[in-house]
């Protein structure tokens, strides 16, 4: 009799539904014993089988708990692996963008200087003017005004086209980015009012390239000139950044996409007879009906 009983309470022990967790699956369903208690004495049910499921959802809870808990252990572990295992390629961009910064800090040497600096700056920033938009736009509205030719028309006409698409494309640009400047100064007046918020790409660096191509292209002059207009484009771009407004990167791509936007007005230009009836419709004397 001793050997069976302890046979039979190790028997109990190895049943793995004698565990707490495994409990409710050895019980009957709720509704058979609710309805059984119903019919048999009509009294009200007993709190036996309520009692046993409150004790045995802690145990459930807790496995469920655990589980939860391991997976989010899993997914924070995959995350520091992706963020201690970088790829080569985030490697690579991460240091270009690091040296790009300290550059471009190193060289803002005209950043919000005063005292002995100050007359420098004010070349410098005197430069940086010549490449805003808003003498350009001005300077060719008042040239188209007072031109006679139909040559020197078409010229500015197209010129004045490249100015708003370079204005327009270097703007949205910059909203889309959103990059601060090295030095994050707050941006002037005359900033506001052409659109040039933000730091990339350099609207200064992109329009000078353009404009400096285009009167290359377009107007024959002096070897002294021509080498003149190539140093003044890239010390607008330079001037951007000495001023702690741009970095170097942004630039770079503000000279790349001035040319991009020289060879797209070139490939798009308008004849003659197109900037006449542009001319009409701006100066309201356009009759087409005569």
């Amino acid at each position: 009799m001793p050997g069976s009983q302890t046979r039979s309470r190790a028997r109990e022990r190895n049943n793995v539904l004698n565990r707490p967790e495994f409990l409710s699956l050895n019980q009957p369903p709720r509704r058979e014993q609710g309805s059984g208690e119903g019919r048999g004495s009509g009294g009200p049910r007993r709190p036996g089988v309520r009692q046993q499921s409150q004790q045995e959802d802690p145990g459930l809870r807790g496995s469920r708990d655990s589980s939860e808990g391991g997976l989010a252990a899993e997914g924070a572990v995959k995350e520091d692996c992706i963020q201690l295992n970088p790829s080569f390629r985030g490697i690579a961009i991460n240091s270009l963008l690091a040296i790009d910064i300290s550059l471009s800090k190193r060289m803002g040497v005209y950043a919000g200087v005063h005292g002995s600096r100050a007359p420098l700056r004010s070349m410098v920033s005197l430069l940086a003017l010549t490449g805003h938009a808003l003498p350009w736009l001005l300077g060719t509205l008042i040239c188209l005004w007072s031109s006679n030719t139909m040559a020197g028309q078409e010229v500015l006409v197209n010129l004045l086209l490249a100015l708003i698409l370079d204005l327009m494309t270097v703007a949205g640009m910059q909203k889309l980015v959103k990059r601060r400047g090295p030095w994050d100064s707050p941006p002037g007046f005359l900033d506001y009012i052409a659109m040039d918020i933000y730091s990339f790409p350099a609207a200064h660096a992109s329009r000078a390239v353009m404009v400096s191509k285009f009167l290359l292209n377009h107007l024959v002059l002096a070897v002294p000139l021509r080498i003149l207009l190539y140093l003044w484009a890239v010390l607008v771009g330079v001037s951007r950044v000495l001023l702690g407004k741009h970095h170097l990167s942004d630039v770079g791509c503000g000279f790349a996409l001035g040319f991009l936007h020289f060879n797209l007005v070139e490939s798009v230009w308008l004849d003659s007879a197109t900037c006449q009836t542009l001319i009409s419709i701006g100066t309201l004397r356009w009759t087409p009906l005569v």
